[in-house]
């Protein structure tokens, strides 16, 4: 790592003007663009914490007018490794300084193997604690996280300079990072300015907007499984936040072909969509918008520093993967007009919680991955009365609930189709995981949140495992 540090001032918290993107600079998004400046603007007028969201190509020159508006006479520290610093952070600093910004910098120099971790958000902590400095975050997932937390935890505002449409983290009010080995969510704050250069976003490798579309095409099966949880009464949907998200779902993810070949137009639907929904899961205060067992598959690999070919598998590669067993799940499902099951036989021969134990520890061997899973597991495990009402309600109601999926998912072919065009891992095998590691990560994810998803439906009606195996036997590879 390498650290700059110079002047000092007082970071200042300045109201929010809520100008949604920049309609002014020069863009190439067609005529489309109307459209997502308009989403993004309703979605950061509903924001609590976010001031601005720029969109635009040349968004990166406005940056120091941005600053000097919100944060007036505040130093700034610029937080990237040496990707992002050589994609914008160096240009960034430039103009900053000469303005008369006051800039420092803290680079992380193991690019690409760089773990989202609450050890390396406390090395960026440990530094903002030292002045009065407001971070500015130039990357995207893990740097976005770990200055999203350290930002948090000295109580300070920060700025995020986007350098790929990779994953869903820049507007959300959340940081996954993993604490001891177990990844989960700590709510945070999220930026209160975002910058996205269309020109750098589409200058970015090009696999990285294949692993946002992958994100993205998540929010799928996450509205899935959110419609199972309202359906047996677990959790109600949040209309308002369901909406912006999934009214221009379809619409975000329509353009495989165009992201793999990084069309700005296609580039900053995919950004408005990703960005979307981090500000869902701010505003409903929680990642439920945006995440379900897709992601819970997707965790228990990043957990386990799943790596291909030498190099760590990003989290939008897992979801996709994660997504389409997800996606094959319910196809199986909805394959059932009935739902013929036997209330009181599954109420009475149930697995009680210390079998449920048992079963993590095979998965998880000891440590704390299995015991953060017990505890997750033991906060959504009903008792017999509530088991018994809510089984009685899906053998009752099951073609209601089964139209209401119908309605809303696609099928499983057509989004590996989508996934493929858009240059995103559709096989296990695509990031380094055979077919025996695949299903156990399958049968366990249910285990490390106590989100109600598919997962969770399919073992309270008894037929998981019977669904798993069956999908497995016609080809999910």
């Amino acid at each position: 790592m390498a650290r700059n540090e110079a002047g000092a001032g007082r970071p200042h918290k300045t109201g929010s003007n809520k100008t949604g993107s920049d309609k002014t600079g020069s863009d190439k998004t067609g005529s489309n663009k109307a459209d997502l400046d308009a989403q993004i603007k309703l979605a950061v007028e509903r924001s609590h914490k976010i001031d601005d969201i720029i969109v635009s190509n040349g968004a990166l020159k406005q940056a120091p007018e941005l600053l000097q508006k919100h944060f007036p006479g505040q130093s700034m520290l610029i937080v990237g490794d040496q990707n992002t610093m050589a994609a914008a952070g160096n240009e960034l600093m430039a103009m900053l300084s000469a303005v008369g910004i006051d800039v420092d910098s803290f680079i992380f120099s193991d690019t690409g193997k760089l773990t989202p971790s609450i050890t390396n958000s406390n090395l960026v902590l440990d530094v903002i604690l030292e002045r009065p400095m407001v971070p500015i975050v130039v990357g995207s997932g893990v740097l976005n996280d770990l200055v999203k937390h350290a930002a948090f935890k000295a109580g300070r505002p920060y700025i995020c300079v986007a350098t790929a449409v990779s994953m869903d983290g820049y507007a959300g009010a959340g940081a996954p990072l993993s604490d001891q080995g177990f990844k989960h969510t700590i709510q945070c704050e999220p930026p209160r300015l975002i910058i996205a250069d269309l020109d750098v976003l589409c200058a970015a490798p090009p696999p990285m907007a294949g692993w946002g579309y992958g994100d993205l095409a998540g929010k799928m099966p996450a509205g899935a499984d959110w419609i199972l949880a309202d359906a047996v009464g677990v959790e109600a949907i949040d209309g308002p936040v369901w909406s912006i998200v999934q009214d221009n779902l379809r619409t975000w993810l329509g353009q495989p072909d165009a992201i793999r070949r990084a069309d700005s137009e296609a580039i900053a639907a995919l950004f408005a969509g990703l960005t979307i929904a981090g500000i869902a899961m701010e505003l409903h205060n929680s990642s439920r918008p945006a995440s379900g067992s897709d992601h819970q598959i997707a965790h228990i690999w990043e957990m386990e520093h799943l790596q291909h070919d030498g190099h760590p598998v990003s989290h939008g590669g897992c979801v996709a993967i994660g997504t389409l067993s997800v996606m094959t799940l319910y196809s199986w499902l909805l394959g059932h007009d009935e739902m013929p099951i036997d209330v009181k036989k599954l109420v009475s021969n149930r697995a009680s919680l210390d079998t449920e134990f048992a079963a993590i520890d095979s998965f998880f061997g000891t440590g704390v991955i299995a015991e953060k899973s017990k505890a997750e597991t033991s906060a959504k495990y009903p008792d017999e009365e509530t088991l018994h009402a809510r089984l009685t309600l899906i053998s009752n109601a099951w073609p209601q609930i089964r139209q209401r999926l119908q309605t809303h998912l696609i099928g499983a072919g057509e989004m590996r189709d989508m996934l493929a065009r858009g240059g995103v891992p559709t096989k296990a095998k695509d990031i380094g995981v055979d077919q025996p590691r695949y299903k156990r990560t399958v049968l366990a994810a249910r285990y490390i949140r106590r989100r109600y998803t598919i997962l969770d439906f399919l073992s309270e009606t008894g037929l998981l495992e019977k669904a798993v195996d069956d999908i497995f036997a016609a080809g999910l590879d």
